[in-house]
C-alpha cells in the first residue's frame, strides 16, 4: 500500500513518540488520512514514563493511545525462558517475542477504534516488518498492513533524520535531531537490543553501548552476590525467599543482574530475509534466571528428554524469531516443553560477580535424577562397578563386528 491508498481507511499507527513516528503521523495526517496512535507499554526500561508518549505526539494532530501490555510481557519473558530461547551467539529472542505481545496487543484496540489499517515502522531491509505484518495476518486477516518506509513516496521525500527534522519544524513540531546517534536501540521488558550505525561495523567493538539495564563489569560491586531462586515446572515462582509475580521477577532479576554486570551478549546473527545483522544485547534478568531454570533442567531431564527439549527450544527460537510464534509447529513444540519441564522443580542458589553467573546450590528438586552415590568416584553404596563388565561385554558385540567387517575408519 502507498499513502494514496489510505484516504477511505482509519488507520492505526504504531508508534514510539519519536522523529520517525512524529513524521509519519503528521505525513499521512497532511495527506487527509484518518489517523489513530497507539503504543505498547511493555515496561521498556528506555522510557523514562510510556505515557510522557501521547505528549510527544500531540502537536501532530493526532490522538494516541497507551496500551497496558506489562502483564502480557512479563508471560512472554516466562515463556522464552521455560523454553530456553536464545538466537545467534546465545542471546535472549528478546526482541523478537516483543513484536508477538506488541501485535496481539494493540490490534484489539485499533478494532475497538475502527481501525481498518495497521502502520508500524519497521523498515524494509529487517526482520520486525516480517513480524508486524505476519502476526497482523494470521491475528486479524482482514487488517490491512501499512508500512511507510517501504513507500516510495515516502522514502523519497524523507531519506534520512535531517529531512525529516525539517519538515516538522515546517510544521510547526519540535524535532530535536541531536548529535549523530552512535546505534539504535529497541527495548521492553525482556532486554534491549542496540544495532545500526556504528554498531554496522565489525571494526566497532561492543564497548561502544552505554548500558541501560546494567553496569560493565568492572563497574560492578567487587563482592560476590547470592541471589536464591525457586523454580517450579519450569517457572520462577521466588526470589530470594519471596513469592513473586512474572512481572516482579523480571524486574528485579533485571536490576540485579544489572548492578552484577550480568547483561551482554555479541551476536552476528542471520536475519529472517537472508542477510546478517550486527547486534549488542542486554537481558540481566533473563540470565540469571534463564540460569536458574536451566540447572534445574540438568537436574531432572535425562539423556534423551534433555536432547528433545534442546531440539524444540532451538524450534520455538527460530518461530519467534521468524514471527510465527502462533503456527502450529510452535505450538506444538511448547506443548512438548510443557510435557518435558513438569518435573523441573527446585530451588537454585546463584552467585553473581562482575558479569559471571555461578552455580553455589540445588536444593528442594524432589524429581532430580542425580545420585551422589551413583555418581561418586569413591567407594559408595551406589552403582557397584563390577556390574558394568556384562554391560560392557554386550555393548563390545557391536564394536568388534564394526571394526572385523572393516566399517571403522580412521581418517
Amino acid at each position: 500500500m502507498r499513502i494514496d491508498d489510505l484516504k477511505n481507511e482509519r488507520v492505526g499507527i504504531c508508534v514510539s513518540g519519536g522523529l520517525d513516528s512524529k513524521t509519519v503521523a503528521s505525513r499521512m495526517t497532511q495527506a487527509g488520512v484518518d489517523v489513530v496512535c497507539f503504543t505498547a507499554d511493555l515496561d521498556q526500561p528506555d522510557e523514562a514514563d510510556v505515557n510522557d508518549i501521547p505528549n510527544r505526539m500531540a502537536p501532530t494532530g493526532v490522538t494516541t493511545h497507551v496500551v497496558d501490555l506489562k502483564d502480557a510481557m512479563a508471560e512472554a519473558c516466562f515463556l522464552v525462558l521455560r523454553a530456553q530461547a536464545r538466537y545467534d551467539g546465545g542471546y535472549w529472542n528478546s526482541t523478537g517475542i516483543a513484536r508477538a505481545v506488541t501485535v496481539s496487543g494493540l490490534l484489539p484496540a485499533m478494532r475497538a477504534a475502527g481501525c481498518t489499517v495497521l502502520s508500524h515502522g519497521a523498515t524494509g531491509r529487517g526482520n520486525d516488518q516480517v513480524r508486524f505484518e505476519r502476526y497482523t495476518n494470521v491475528l486479524d486477516p482482514k487488517m490491512k498492513v501499512y508500512a511507510p518506509w517501504r513507500d516510495p513516496g515516502l522514502l523519497a521525500e524523507f531519506p534520512g533524520r535531517k529531512e525529516m527534522a525539517a519538515y516538522l519544524q515546517a510544521q510547526g513540531i519540535e524535532a530535536d535531531v541531536g548529535p549523530k546517534k552512535r546505534y539504535s536501540t529497541d527495548a521492553n521488558l525482556c532486554g534491549l537490543s542496540h544495532e545500526a550505525e556504528d554498531l554496522e561495523s565489525l571494526t566497532t567493538g561492543s564497548r561502544i553501548v552505554d548500558p541501560i539495564m546494567g553496569v560493565w563489569p568492572e563497574q560492578a560491586p567487587d563482592a560476590v552476590e547470592t541471589v536464591t531462586i525457586r523454580v517450579e515446572q519450569g517457572r520462577v515462582v521466588a526470589l530470594n525467599g519471596q513469592a513473586v509475580t512474572p512481572l516482579e521477577a523480571m524486574r528485579q532479576a533485571n536490576v540485579i543482574g544489572g548492578r552484577c554486570g550480568v547483561w551482554m551478549r555479541n551476536a552476528l546473527e542471520n536475519r529472517v530475509i537472508g542477510t546478517k545483522s550486527r547486534g549488542v544485547y542486554e537481558a540481566p534478568g533473563m540470565e540469571v534466571l534463564g540460569a536458574a531454570i536451566a540447572t534445574v533442567y540438568q537436574a531432572t531431564m535425562d539423556r534423551r528428554a534433555a536432547g528433545l527439549f534442546a531440539s524444540m527450544s532451538k524450534l520455538v527460537s527460530d518461530q519467534i524469531y521468524d514471527g510465527r510464534l502462533y503456527d502450529p509447529a510452535t505450538r506444538a513444540a511448547l506443548a512438548a516443553i510443557d510435557s518435558l519441564t513438569q518435573y523441573a522443580t527446585g530451588t537454585v542458589e546463584l552467585g553473581l560477580y562482575k558479569g559471571n553467573v555461578y552455580f553455589q546450590k540445588l536444593t528442594d528438586c524432589p524429581h532430580s535424577l542425580y545420585n551422589e552415590a551413583d555418581s561418586s568416584m569413591e567407594a559408595s553404596d551406589g552403582l557397584n562397578p563390577a556390574s558394568s563388565q556384562g554391560w560392557l561385554e554386550v555393548s563390545s558385540v557391536e564394536a568388534l563386528s564394526m571394526a572385523l567387517a572393516g566399517q571403522i575408519k580412521r581418517d
